[in-house]
């Protein structure tokens, strides 16, 4: 029995090789966001995770058939206080997407909670299943 090894490029094992607690950087100094995408008969549902982003610093944005996803995490310093020092900095994601025309894109619901931000992209109607009606004759 020979033993299956899957070929992978090298951005997709050096992502995969991330912990739960690392970030992918990019050359650009971005972060890259994970996300789940889930599809129904009605649309996509997308989640991604924007620790520490406020819904002030997310910027969300349709140009085209791109969606661009892009934030900015705070991290906030008591009034008195002042960072002489930091390994910490505060993260900027971006992620984008290329959407299927099938999406109507002028309908994308959003809603930011808890660090975790959800996008709906439902299906125009004409992509969307229809019941059809049987006649008896």
């Amino acid at each position: 029995m020979t033993e299956r090894k899957d070929v992978a490029t090298s951005q997709t094992q050096e992502l995969a090789q991330q912990s739960g607690s690392q970030l992918a950087r990019q050359p650009d100094g971005f972060v890259l966001p994970r996300v789940d995408v889930y599809e129904d008969a009605m649309g996509i549902t997308l989640t991604a995770d924007l620790p520490g982003v406020a819904s002030e610093r997310l910027k969300l944005q349709v140009d085209k058939n791109t969606l661009l996803i892009e934030g900015e995490a705070a991290l906030e310093l008591s009034k008195d206080m002042q960072a002489r020092y930091a390994e910490v900095r505060s993260p900027r994601y971006r992620r984008s997407f290329t959407l299927s025309s099938e999406l109507n894109a002028e309908a994308i619901q959003a809603n930011l909670k808890d660090g975790v931000l959800t996008l709906r992209l439902p299906k125009k109607e004409a992509h969307q299943p229809r019941k059809i009606q049987v006649q008896v004759a």
